[in-house]
């Protein structure tokens, strides 16, 4: 399993929200596909699955806040 987490942002930057999810459950990924973009009251930007694999869960729903370094999804790995 590989933990596709909320990466430092820089700029004192601690949280940011989730805008939207390009996957769902069960999709297919592979390491350089975004699969969710963020906002923070500064900018947006993608996150890349960094594995390839199946996303298996997605811990932090459309909408909601996350910190830096929490776990946004899950990806089961070959």
């Amino acid at each position: 399993m590989y933990e596709v987490k909320l990466p430092e942002l820089g700029d004192g930057i601690e949280t940011a929200t989730v805008a939207c999810w390009h996957v769902q459950e069960n999709d297919p990924v592979q390491p350089e596909d975004d699969i969710v973009e963020l906002v923070t009251d500064k900018a947006s930007f993608q996150v890349q699955a960094g594995q390839a694999g199946i996303i298996k869960k997605i811990r932090v729903n459309e909408q909601q806040e996350a910190t830096i370094g929490e776990v946004l999804a899950v990806i089961e790995t070959p």
